[in-house]
């Protein structure tokens, strides 16, 4: 049986179509959105449990709009996408709310861990992600 809905967040087109035919397999709908104000009214009007965002959509540090995500939405997991490998980028997106960090080149491969991670009460992170953490998942 299928999930029901998700939010897919990315600038990129091609991201968004690539990525939406992998979660279609998983979910029964797949909402896609291209900017920041987009994303948060879809968020607002669907009410997904999940979603997938690319970080550079978010915002960083603290105070970016992962962290306002987080404080606006607290029911609804995300995996943030990102081509950053830096252990800071990654410590940023954790320490705002995230539930997982995948990379994008690694997304085809890693977002089925991710999300059955989220779905287990766990975080993740790419196993290819440089980090200062001993394991992928905590």
């Amino acid at each position: 049986m299928k999930n029901s809905c998700i939010v897919l967040g990315d600038q990129h087109q091609n991201i968004l179509e690539g990525l939406r035919g992998l979660l279609e397999t998983l979910f029964e709908g797949v909402v896609m959105v291209a900017d920041r104000q987009s994303l948060f009214e879809a968020l607002d009007k669907i009410k997904p449990n999940l979603a997938i965002v690319d970080w550079s959509l978010l915002g960083q540090g603290k105070f970016g709009a992962s962290s306002e995500l987080n404080k606006r939405f607290p029911e609804i997991k995300y995996i943030v996408l990102s081509d950053y490998t830096e252990p800071s980028v990654v410590e940023d997106a954790m320490s705002a709310g995230a539930s997982a960090f995948v990379l994008k080149q690694y997304a085809g491969i890693d977002l089925f861990d991710a999300i059955t991670s989220i779905q287990e009460g766990k975080t993740y992170i790419s196993p290819t992600v440089n980090t200062k953490r001993d394991s992928q998942e905590h």
